[in-house]
This record gives structure tokens, C-alpha cells and sequence, in this order.
């Protein structure tokens, strides 16, 4: 039986939670995912949990920010005259923006003040400690 390499493609079922049982993303119920090890369809810190894993395996990781989707970053947060928002906003809302290069980039209404509005860019799993559970469905080697 072969364990799953760098050179390894993976067909597996994952669930993604917070540190409360709240479950973020899961594909359990779903079809697996199948994708080729570093292809970056996962955090490399989440590829390299998998090394060694086989077919059949299941296994629970227990991934700090700094492995998952970074600190929360204060200078990530932006306030921006609420005369550019030419909408109802609600804080928690995700409004997409344009950055420099025109590329869109999303942020969360964190607060709406009489003047601005507080838009946090951090990805919404910053800061947080994940568990990521994983059931490994098949390894194939690549190469």
C-alpha cells in the first residue's frame, strides 16, 4: 500500500473546525477531493500533515494560525469614508473591492460609523486554530 508522498495525487474527505466543534468547510457528506500534492489546492502546512498517511487513513491535526491562515493582522484593517459605499451594509457583510492591480479583494464590514467604515482584509480564519480531520479515500502516485 502506498502513503501519500510530495509526488502523491490524494482523493480524501476533509472537515475544517474551530477550536468550539463549529465546523468551517467539510466535504464528508460530499464527493472526496481529489488533488495533486503541491498543486496548492491545501496549505502546505496542511500537505505536510498528510506525508505518510495511506489509503483507509484517518487522522485529526490540530493546525495553529501560524500554520493555517496566518495571525489576524491590525494593519489589515481600513477605514474608508462611507461615501464610497453606495449600499446598505450590515457589519459582517463580505463587499468585494478592487485592489491596485484591479484584482478583487474581499473584506468584512467589521463597523459602520456616522463617518467610515471599518473593513477588515484579513481572511476570515486568521487568528484561529483549526482542527483539520481527514480520511484518506485513495494515494496514486504522480510520478
Amino acid at each position: 500500500m502506498s502513503s501519500i508522498t510530495a509526488q502523491s495525487r490524494i482523493t480524501l474527505h476533509f472537515e475544517l473546525a474551530l477550536d468550539d466543534g463549529q465546523i468551517v468547510d467539510s466535504n464528508f457528506e460530499q464527493v472526496p477531493a481529489t488533488f495533486n500534492f503541491g498543486d496548492g489546492s491545501l496549505l502546505p502546512a496542511f500537505e505536510e500533515a498528510l506525508l505518510g498517511l495511506e489509503k483507509g487513513s484517518e487522522a485529526s491535526f490540530v493546525m495553529p494560525p501560524e500554520k493555517a491562515f496566518g495571525a489576524h493582522n491590525e494593519s489589515n484593517l481600513q477605514r474608508i469614508p462611507r461615501a464610497q459605499f453606495d449600499m446598505d451594509l450590515q457589519e459582517g457583510m463580505v463587499v468585494s473591492f478592487a485592489d491596485v492591480s484591479k484584482n478583487e479583494l474581499p473584506g468584512v464590514i467589521a463597523e459602520i460609523g456616522a463617518e467610515d467604515v471599518l473593513v477588515d482584509f484579513n481572511h476570515p480564519l486568521a487568528g484561529r486554530t483549526l482542527t483539520f480531520k481527514v480520511q484518506i479515500i485513495s494515494v496514486e502516485e504522480t510520478a
